[in-house]
């Protein structure tokens, strides 16, 4: 729009506002025009204009400068009468006058035909914009998404796990052992603590892949924009409008972007509003958890239930949305939303590749830094002993500085059916980042697969085991892609056992929740889905909107969590499930 305000030809502007309007700027101007210091940066008529739409940048520089002040009141006397004279805002006032221009320029030099053609995307958007249809769609195609990232990245996930456990974790041993180092507090720190810990973790980036892929797709193809489109009215009954829907939509990949990303909405109040929102939308990191709990308690219906936390995110966070828009911003209302649609487009390989490069590439970072010196702390309390006769790095886990200190906790977590040490110590290292939460578990189970078969003896035998291994995971997921629909990979093989680590957890939910194991291993996810995605996420709130927003966020998140588990479990065991 600035274009139009200094278009000109000939030295004569060629957009002119009504009269009331341009004798406001014309008086602006001429104050503008008398001070050298604007003057000689700006012209006149164009700097009036924007101090007219408010323009707050250019308002503090002008408040700056000597005679400023005079300018800035006269602007105030000056949009005080457009308002009286017009009854609305002088921006929206003179947006529209400039639209209608642009609109009655373009009639006089553009011949259409009577009829506009109907495009491709227009035939589309009938349909998935439709007022009906849109959210089923949309539902629909999450629904998809998640289906091929719980169900076409498992082969590749066994194979990582294969590999970081067997392979990788041998060579570890053997590399210490050629140092003198084995069977050392050394080996235990690296092979039960960063492998372990960090490892834990890397097996899930399978997942991740997939989720970014299909999430890319449609982000290129220009799906999102309409999700915000379809979204819109729903976010009204919020106080927001579809446009705070994208920020909730990247929330999906990773919390602190998405709050970072409330910085396009225009008023504070938005940003605000839409930033307590977003932790409810389960990020990427909820994700390893949500794999390992459904495939221990709900092999038939793994991806059902990651489904449903994904909508149990977004459901409560329209309820809390209605709750804060009748209490704590009853009082200011949302900007409108204007936004166009893309056509849209064939996604390409390499716009989708650095998508899926960009955000794995930085969760693997994290498992590199954060993740593994959160590891490191929690081996080193596990390796501290409290109680019992262990000595450093000898002592049994449940001796530990790091049992005794998640034990204190753990009442906390008793009405929802996983008083176990194990769990609320992984809920707190959760809240440094919620994939901490399997690291920890595999340490503090401190559980040890037994192998089947001798390990290859010599490195080129594990290099053609990793090959061979790689080669029937691609091969099972390429056969998987035409079955995704009535398909499920979470199912455990008919002649194999569940591994160890699965099997310590279960245990350890059906001991704590006297035999209901999966009704409180259900309590567990809503809470890892509702409270503090983590300590990243909490940093940014504070960042953007203050300290006071950030403790209020983490204080509502942590309640909301603890009174929905306690809902899941209680009433679960009231209506007899479990």
């Amino acid at each position: 729009m600035t274009a139009l305000h200094a278009a000109s030809f000939g030295g004569h502007n060629l957009l002119h506002y009504e009269e009331a309007i341009e004798t406001e700027v014309a008086q602006l101007a001429q104050l503008i025009a008398d001070t050298p210091s604007l003057s000689k940066t700006y012209a006149p008529r164009w700097l009036a204009i924007q101090l007219l739409e408010g323009d707050e940048t250019l308002r503090n520089r002008v408040d700056q400068i000597d005679g400023g002040a005079i300018i800035l009141t006269a602007l105030e006397r000056s949009v005080i009468r457009l308002q009286q004279h017009y009854g609305d805002d002088v921006d929206i006032t003179m947006t529209d006058q400039r639209y209608r221009f642009v609109h009655n320029l373009i009639e006089q030099v553009l011949t259409r035909p009577t009829e506009q053609p109907m495009t491709l995307s227009d035939r589309i958007d009938r349909i998935v914009t439709h007022r009906w249809l849109g959210i089923p769609i949309f539902l629909a195609l999450m629904w998809g998404v998640f289906k091929i990232t719980t169900d076409v990245a498992a082969p590749f996930l066994d194979w990582v796990d294969g590999l970081i456990g067997g392979p990788l974790s041998r060579g570890i041993v053997a590399l210490l052992g050629m140092l003198n180092l084995g069977g050392t507090w050394i080996e235990s720190l690296i092979v039960d603590g960063i492998v372990a810990g960090v490892g834990g973790v890397l097996v899930f980036v399978p997942v991740l892949v997939s989720l970014y892929l299909a999430l890319g797709l449609l982000e290129d193809s220009g799906y999102m924009a309409r999700a915000a489109f379809v979204m819109d009215r729903l976010m009204r009954t919020l106080g927001l409008h579809g446009k705070s829907f994208l920020p909730m939509i990247v929330g999906f990949g990773c919390s602190v972007p998405a709050i970072y990303a409330t910085r396009t909405l225009e008023s504070r109040r938005d940003r605000i509003l839409t930033g307590l929102l977003v932790p409810f939308m389960s990020c990427s990191a909820r994700l390893p958890v949500y794999v390992l709990i459904a495939a221990i308690f709900f092999p038939t219906s793994g991806g059902l239930v990651i489904f449903s936390l994904y909508v149990t995110g977004i459901v409560v966070a329209i309820m809390i949305g209605m709750l804060l828009k009748s209490t704590l911003f009853d009082d200011q209302e949302a900007t409108p939303f204007v936004m166009e649609l893309p056509p849209y487009r064939l996604p390409t390989w390499r716009g989708i590749w650095q998508h899926v490069w960009q955000r794995t590439s930085a969760f693997v970072r994290k498992a590199w830094t954060l993740i593994m010196v959160t590891s490191i702390v929690v081996w080193f309390l596990l390796a501290t002993p409290m109680t019992g006769q262990g000595s450093f790095a000898e002592t049994n886990v449940s001796d530990s500085a790091f049992a005794a200190v998640a034990g204190a906790t753990a009442p906390v977590f008793a009405p929802m059916g996983f008083d176990s040490w194990e769990a609320s110590g992984a809920l707190i290292t959760g809240f440094v980042a919620k994939e901490v939460v399997v690291s920890t578990m595999a340490q503090v189970h401190n559980v040890e697969e037994v192998a089947e078969e001798a390990a290859p003896a010599t490195f080129g035998a594990e290099l053609v085991g990793i090959g061979t291994s790689f080669v029937d995971a691609t091969v099972d997921t390429l056969k998987s892609i035409p079955l995704i629909i009535g398909i499920n990979l979470f199912e455990a093989e008919e002649e194999g056992e569940s591994p160890a680590l699965m099997g310590a957890v279960q245990q350890s939910f059906e001991a704590s929740s006297g035999g209901h194991g999966a009704l409180a291993a259900a309590a567990f996810l809503v809470f890892v889905l509702l409270y503090t995605p983590c300590m990243v996420a909490a940093a940014a709130a504070r960042h953007e909107f203050g300290i006071r927003w950030m403790w209020f966020s983490i204080i509502g998140q942590f309640a909301i969590a603890w009174l929905a588990a306690c809902l899941v479990f209680q009433g679960g065991l009231l209506l007899g499930l479990g």
